[in-house]
């Protein structure tokens, strides 16, 4: 993990305060690439950085194809647009599954901080019937006993982007700005303006 915090956060930070009366203003949308090498896109919620670390946050249900494809090829980009402020993030990097198995203390500890703050409309989901299979027709099936509010279920997975290069272009101005990070071998971040 990195303590060396980003540049480009401050502008995330701008941005989703800016953007904060509208709610879909946390949804960002992941592409990843499966087994063959084919593009996955999805959306998701994004849960916060990772504390003193640039990581993004994110959850996932280890029952999903999402889950399968990140084992398998672990980096992804994520793209992230903030209508009010016209701003655009491209955020690509490595990507961490932290499961009930994880080895490190801190990992686990983060994960289960998560659950317990996500909703319990967020939680119940993950005590639903497998997802991506075919839809089941009994109550049960997605009317089941609330999991604890304080342990995480097995399947619960915290989901973190490892950022090596960040894409940040606002589309106000004439013309627009645009503005490239990479994460360099000495693990600090340089910052370059580009043409849009």
């Amino acid at each position: 993990m990195s303590d060396n915090l980003a540049l480009w956060r401050s502008h995330i930070s701008h941005a989703l305060h800016r953007n904060r009366a509208k709610p879909y203003s946390g949804y960002v949308q992941l592409a990843t690439i499966d087994p063959e090498g084919l593009p996955t896109n999805r959306t998701v919620v994004f849960r916060g950085f990772l504390e003193q670390t640039n990581q993004l946050q994110f959850i996932t249900d280890t029952r999903s194809q999402k889950y399968i494809h990140l084992q398998q090829k672990p980096w992804g980009e994520i793209c992230w647009y903030f209508t009010k402020t016209r701003e655009q993030f491209r955020i690509a990097g490595n990507l961490a599954l932290v499961t009930s198995q994880e080895s490190n203390s801190d990992l686990l500890k983060a994960r289960e901080i998560m659950w317990q703050n996500i909703s319990d409309s967020a939680r119940i989901q993950f005590a639903w019937a497998n997802p991506g299979e075919v839809r089941e027709t009994t109550p049960e099936a997605f009317n089941p006993d609330p999991p604890s509010e304080k342990q995480p279920v097995d399947n619960f997975c915290l989901l973190l982007l490892e950022p090596k290069k960040v894409d940040r272009l606002e589309l106000r101005g004439d013309p627009q700005n645009r503005y490239l990070y990479e994460l360099r071998s000495d693990n600090t971040w340089e910052e370059k303006e580009v043409n849009p």
